[in-house]
């Protein structure tokens, strides 16, 4: 098929690489625009736009998809259907009837459940044991279209987001090289969502990650792996932040009448901290303006002892 492919970051190149490879003909690649980062506010390109300038592939970097010149220029590529793998803009519905197929999306999570933004960081914030990825006809809601293919994802005890990024991304690869050919020959039937079981997840920021110590060991454990790599979780102690990287939930009752975010006990390897229900095992971390670390290695340089209160 001639395909439109319409995606932006990491998780959206290893399924533009195996429609490269299983044989399709990528007219175009739509991509966000270059976009100047770190301190250093050096202007970096998209990981998608890398990989089409790698093959070949003509970019088009759109501001507004929506706007009457995208539209025109979308009009110069020959396509069959538009691909789309988290590109970052809403589509008009101008847009969505312009190819023969339709637009379809490669969703990372089993639709109805965790429409929106960032649906691996919140299923595994949620403690979800399967999550996986959606092939979805697109309409003019945010993920509200028939769904066309799925494909289940076991979610590990110790899962993180970049861990579970990668299974997923995999996944929508395959997922979707096994899926074109099924539409191209009408052999897909369409389902509809059931809106009685949808849930939204808003856009990851920083301010997610503020660790509340009242909250339940298990639940900081599983925020801790939500947001690893990023925004990643944090506390506060001795007045500077402090990421926490790796962690283990412990229920019994040890420190369970000290304030939650006091540290409770302190070894070489690790140190407890008291929460509003359970203790939380800290193994690795950092400081800010520090490089992560595991906590052996940070108590050589860090006086932190039983009683200090974190946050």
């Amino acid at each position: 098929m001639k395909i439109v492919y319409m995606g932006t970051p990491d998780f959206s190149v290893g399924s533009l690489e195996a429609l490269i490879k299983a044989g399709h003909e990528i007219t175009a690649v739509v991509t966000q625009p270059d976009k100047a980062k770190g301190r250093s506010g050096q202007v970096q390109c998209s990981p998608v736009k890398e990989c089409a300038v790698r093959y070949g592939i003509p970019v088009f970097q759109p501001v507004r998809i929506k706007t009457p010149e995208a539209i025109e220029e979308l009009k110069k590529y020959e396509a069959d259907i538009y691909v789309v793998a988290a590109f970052g803009q809403i589509l008009s519905r101008q847009i969505l009837e312009m190819p023969r197929f339709g637009c379809v999306n490669i969703h990372a999570s089993l639709l109805p459940k965790y429409r929106g933004a960032a649906p691996i960081n919140q299923c595994i914030i949620d403690g979800e044991k399967e999550t996986g990825i959606t092939i979805m006809q697109m309409d003019a809601g945010v993920d509200t279209g028939d769904i066309l293919a799925q494909k289940k994802v076991i979610i590990e005890d110790k899962e993180t987001a970049a861990t579970l990024f990668d299974k997923l991304a995999q996944a929508g690869a395959k997922l979707i090289v096994e899926a074109l050919p099924l539409i191209e020959k009408g052999e897909v039937t369409p389902v509809r969502q059931d809106e009685s079981l949808a849930s939204h997840v808003k856009m990851m920021d920083k301010s997610m990650g503020k660790i509340d110590w009242m909250q339940d060991a298990v639940c900081i454990e599983r925020l801790v792996r939500g947001l690893n790599p990023w925004p990643s979780a944090y506390t506060f102690g001795q007045n500077k932040s402090v990421k926490i990287w790796r962690s283990d939930a412990l229920e019994g009752d040890a420190g369970s009448d000290a304030q939650p975010g006091t540290i409770v006990s302190v070894t070489k390897d690790f140190f407890d901290v008291a929460c509003g229900k359970g203790i939380l095992r800290i193994y690795e971390l950092q400081l800010e303006g520090k490089k992560r670390m595991d906590t052996k290695s940070f108590l050589l340089g860090n006086q932190w002892k039983a009683g200090m209160i974190l946050g």
